[in-house]
Protein backbone atom coordinates (compact mmCIF):
# COMPACT_ATOMS: atom_id res chain seq x y z
CA UNK A 1 0.00 0.00 0.00
CA UNK A 2 1.18 3.48 -0.87
CA UNK A 3 -1.23 5.28 1.67
CA UNK A 4 -1.70 4.90 5.46
CA UNK A 5 -5.62 4.26 6.58
CA UNK A 6 -5.91 7.94 7.21
CA UNK A 7 -4.65 8.26 3.68
CA UNK A 8 -1.36 9.72 4.33
CA UNK A 9 1.54 7.87 2.17
CA UNK A 10 3.09 5.57 3.56
CA UNK A 11 7.29 5.41 3.86
CA UNK A 12 7.51 3.14 0.91
CA UNK A 13 5.05 5.65 -1.04
CA UNK A 14 7.02 8.83 -0.37
CA UNK A 15 10.40 6.92 -1.35
CA UNK A 16 8.48 5.63 -4.59
CA UNK A 17 7.37 9.31 -5.49
CA UNK A 18 11.11 11.06 -5.09
CA UNK A 19 12.11 8.00 -7.58
CA UNK A 20 9.50 9.45 -9.90
CA UNK A 21 10.27 12.72 -9.42
CA UNK A 22 14.34 12.16 -9.85
CA UNK A 23 13.33 9.73 -13.15
CA UNK A 24 12.03 12.83 -14.69
CA UNK A 25 14.03 14.72 -14.15
CA UNK A 26 16.64 12.65 -15.82
CA UNK A 27 14.43 11.87 -18.56
CA UNK A 28 14.08 15.97 -18.62
CA UNK A 29 17.68 16.35 -19.02
CA UNK A 30 17.90 17.93 -15.60
CA UNK A 31 20.27 15.53 -13.78
CA UNK A 32 23.28 14.75 -15.82
CA UNK A 33 25.79 12.01 -15.79
CA UNK A 34 28.11 12.20 -12.75
CA UNK A 35 26.19 14.39 -11.26
CA UNK A 36 26.30 14.31 -7.16
CA UNK A 37 23.24 13.34 -5.17
CA UNK A 38 23.48 14.76 -1.96
CA UNK A 39 21.22 12.53 0.64
CA UNK A 40 21.14 15.46 3.40
CA UNK A 41 20.48 18.55 1.03
CA UNK A 42 17.94 16.56 -1.48
CA UNK A 43 16.16 14.88 2.10
CA UNK A 44 15.52 18.82 3.05
CA UNK A 45 14.40 19.20 -0.75
CA UNK A 46 12.18 17.13 -0.61
CA UNK A 47 10.72 17.56 3.08
CA UNK A 48 11.67 13.82 3.52
CA UNK A 49 13.88 11.47 5.77
CA UNK A 50 17.35 10.69 4.72
CA UNK A 51 16.57 6.69 5.16
CA UNK A 52 12.95 7.63 2.60
CA UNK A 53 15.65 9.37 0.03
CA UNK A 54 18.28 6.42 0.24
CA UNK A 55 15.25 3.79 -0.55
CA UNK A 56 14.42 6.23 -3.86
CA UNK A 57 18.48 6.12 -4.53
CA UNK A 58 17.97 2.10 -4.07
CA UNK A 59 15.11 1.95 -6.57
CA UNK A 60 17.26 4.20 -9.07
CA UNK A 61 20.30 2.02 -8.62
CA UNK A 62 18.20 -1.12 -9.51
CA UNK A 63 16.84 0.61 -12.60
CA UNK A 64 20.54 1.43 -13.84
CA UNK A 65 20.13 5.20 -12.83
CA UNK A 66 22.50 5.95 -10.59
CA UNK A 67 25.53 3.95 -8.93
CA UNK A 68 26.35 4.50 -5.63
CA UNK A 69 30.21 4.44 -3.99
CA UNK A 70 31.44 3.56 -1.20
CA UNK A 71 32.90 7.14 0.44
CA UNK A 72 31.73 8.90 -2.27
CA UNK A 73 27.77 8.71 -2.29
CA UNK A 74 25.06 8.80 -5.01
CA UNK A 75 25.41 10.22 -8.21
CA UNK A 76 23.65 9.99 -11.68
CA UNK A 77 25.14 6.79 -13.80
CA UNK A 78 27.18 7.51 -16.93
CA UNK A 79 26.37 4.67 -19.27
CA UNK A 80 28.74 2.59 -21.63
CA UNK A 81 28.74 0.85 -24.70
CA UNK A 82 27.61 -2.05 -23.47
CA UNK A 83 24.51 -0.30 -21.69
CA UNK A 84 23.59 0.99 -24.65
CA UNK A 85 23.22 -2.27 -26.75
CA UNK A 86 21.20 -3.44 -24.33
CA UNK A 87 18.74 -0.33 -24.22
CA UNK A 88 18.37 -0.59 -28.34
CA UNK A 89 17.48 -4.58 -27.86
CA UNK A 90 14.94 -3.51 -25.80
CA UNK A 91 13.84 -0.25 -27.83
CA UNK A 92 13.71 -2.90 -30.69
CA UNK A 93 12.01 -5.60 -28.97
CA UNK A 94 9.10 -2.91 -27.82
CA UNK A 95 9.00 -0.15 -30.07
CA UNK A 96 8.80 -2.69 -32.86
CA UNK A 97 6.20 -4.81 -31.86
CA UNK A 98 3.76 -1.82 -30.54
CA UNK A 99 3.97 -0.79 -34.03
CA UNK A 100 2.66 -4.46 -35.22
CA UNK A 101 0.19 -3.57 -32.49
CA UNK A 102 -1.31 -0.11 -34.10
CA UNK A 103 -4.12 -1.82 -35.62
CA UNK A 104 -5.78 -3.17 -32.56
CA UNK A 105 -4.79 0.26 -30.76
CA UNK A 106 -7.71 2.79 -30.02
CA UNK A 107 -7.78 6.11 -31.78
CA UNK A 108 -7.07 8.30 -28.20
CA UNK A 109 -3.14 6.30 -28.56
CA UNK A 110 -2.70 7.50 -31.69
CA UNK A 111 -4.09 10.75 -31.22
CA UNK A 112 -0.96 10.80 -28.56
CA UNK A 113 1.39 9.77 -30.93
CA UNK A 114 0.44 13.37 -32.19
CA UNK A 115 0.75 15.54 -29.66
CA UNK A 116 4.04 13.92 -28.74
CA UNK A 117 5.57 14.93 -31.95
CA UNK A 118 4.02 18.09 -32.57
CA UNK A 119 5.30 19.26 -29.14
CA UNK A 120 8.76 18.07 -30.72
CA UNK A 121 8.02 20.24 -33.35
CA UNK A 122 7.01 22.87 -31.43
CA UNK A 123 10.17 22.60 -30.04
CA UNK A 124 12.44 22.41 -32.45
CA UNK A 125 10.92 26.00 -33.63
CA UNK A 126 11.87 27.49 -30.98
CA UNK A 127 15.23 26.08 -30.80
CA UNK A 128 14.67 24.82 -26.96
CA UNK A 129 16.98 21.70 -27.84
CA UNK A 130 17.08 20.15 -24.62
CA UNK A 131 12.99 20.03 -24.75
CA UNK A 132 13.27 18.27 -28.32
CA UNK A 133 15.05 15.69 -27.06
CA UNK A 134 12.53 15.05 -24.16
CA UNK A 135 9.81 15.49 -26.35
CA UNK A 136 11.23 12.88 -28.83
CA UNK A 137 11.22 10.62 -25.80
CA UNK A 138 8.03 10.90 -25.00
CA UNK A 139 6.91 10.10 -28.76
CA UNK A 140 8.83 7.07 -28.28
CA UNK A 141 7.09 5.81 -24.83
CA UNK A 142 3.37 6.54 -26.81
CA UNK A 143 4.50 4.28 -29.54
CA UNK A 144 5.34 1.97 -26.71
CA UNK A 145 1.89 2.29 -25.22
CA UNK A 146 0.45 1.42 -28.33
CA UNK A 147 0.61 -1.75 -26.61
CA UNK A 148 -1.75 -1.68 -24.04
CA UNK A 149 0.45 -2.56 -21.02
CA UNK A 150 1.07 -0.63 -18.31
CA UNK A 151 3.96 -2.97 -17.27
CA UNK A 152 5.39 -2.38 -20.15
CA UNK A 153 5.06 1.54 -20.08
CA UNK A 154 6.06 1.64 -16.65
CA UNK A 155 9.03 -0.58 -18.07
CA UNK A 156 10.06 1.75 -21.25
CA UNK A 157 9.81 4.74 -18.75
CA UNK A 158 13.19 3.31 -17.08
CA UNK A 159 14.32 2.86 -20.52
CA UNK A 160 13.64 6.32 -21.58
CA UNK A 161 15.43 7.44 -18.61
CA UNK A 162 18.57 5.27 -19.32
CA UNK A 163 18.69 6.49 -22.94
CA UNK A 164 18.35 10.40 -21.96
CA UNK A 165 21.71 9.52 -20.08
CA UNK A 166 23.17 8.50 -23.43
CA UNK A 167 22.15 11.49 -25.63
CA UNK A 168 23.91 13.94 -22.42
CA UNK A 169 27.71 12.88 -24.46
CA UNK A 170 26.49 14.35 -27.22
CA UNK A 171 28.75 17.52 -28.11
CA UNK A 172 26.45 19.60 -29.71
CA UNK A 173 22.84 18.87 -28.89
CA UNK A 174 20.77 20.70 -31.83
CA UNK A 175 22.94 18.88 -34.15
CA UNK A 176 22.17 15.48 -32.83
CA UNK A 177 18.45 16.33 -32.06
CA UNK A 178 17.15 18.19 -34.64
CA UNK A 179 17.01 15.29 -37.73
CA UNK A 180 15.15 12.91 -35.64
CA UNK A 181 11.58 14.87 -35.25
CA UNK A 182 11.06 14.78 -38.97
CA UNK A 183 11.47 11.22 -38.87
CA UNK A 184 9.61 10.61 -36.17
CA UNK A 185 6.95 12.80 -37.86
CA UNK A 186 7.18 10.17 -40.61
CA UNK A 187 6.63 7.43 -38.74
CA UNK A 188 3.65 8.58 -36.68
CA UNK A 189 1.71 9.84 -39.85
CA UNK A 190 2.47 6.33 -41.31
CA UNK A 191 1.10 4.90 -38.49
CA UNK A 192 -1.78 6.97 -38.58
CA UNK A 193 -2.50 6.58 -42.05
CA UNK A 194 -2.89 2.84 -41.45
CA UNK A 195 0.30 1.92 -43.26
CA UNK A 196 2.15 0.26 -39.85
CA UNK A 197 4.80 -2.37 -42.04
CA UNK A 198 5.66 0.76 -43.50
CA UNK A 199 5.94 2.29 -40.50
CA UNK A 200 8.14 -0.92 -39.12
CA UNK A 201 10.53 -0.78 -41.96
CA UNK A 202 11.32 3.54 -41.18
CA UNK A 203 11.59 2.59 -37.43
CA UNK A 204 13.96 -0.49 -37.87
CA UNK A 205 16.21 1.59 -40.12
CA UNK A 206 15.67 4.66 -37.62
CA UNK A 207 16.16 2.25 -34.59
CA UNK A 208 19.42 0.81 -36.17
CA UNK A 209 20.67 4.59 -37.19
CA UNK A 210 20.14 6.28 -34.11
CA UNK A 211 22.39 3.19 -32.38
CA UNK A 212 25.31 4.22 -34.56
CA UNK A 213 25.69 7.47 -33.18
CA UNK A 214 24.75 6.99 -29.85
CA UNK A 215 27.18 3.96 -29.64
CA UNK A 216 29.99 6.40 -31.60
CA UNK A 217 29.47 9.08 -29.06
CA UNK A 218 29.82 6.56 -26.08
CA UNK A 219 32.58 5.54 -26.83
CA UNK A 220 34.30 8.64 -27.56
CA UNK A 221 33.28 10.15 -24.54
CA UNK A 222 34.47 6.97 -22.56
CA UNK A 223 37.98 6.80 -24.39
CA UNK A 224 38.32 10.87 -23.85
CA UNK A 225 37.28 10.04 -19.90
CA UNK A 226 40.16 7.43 -19.76
CA UNK A 227 42.66 9.48 -21.24
CA UNK A 228 41.82 12.31 -19.18
CA UNK A 229 42.11 9.99 -15.61
CA UNK A 230 45.78 8.60 -17.34
CA UNK A 231 46.71 12.48 -17.26
CA UNK A 232 45.60 13.10 -13.83
CA UNK A 233 47.15 9.88 -12.61
CA UNK A 234 50.42 11.00 -14.38
CA UNK A 235 50.60 14.29 -12.65
CA UNK A 236 50.39 12.75 -9.53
Amino acid sequence: MSQTIDGSPTPAGRSASVADILREWIVEGVLLPGTPLRDSVMAADFGVSRNTLREAFRTLHDEGLVVQQLHKGTMVETLDAADVKDIFVTRRTLELAAVENCPLAPERLLDALEEKVAAAEHAVATEDWKQVGTASLRFHQALVALLGSRRMDAFFHVTIAQLRLAFAVMADEAEFQAPWVARDRGICDLLRGGRSQEAKAALRLYLDDSERLVLDAVRAASSARSAAASRTKGVR
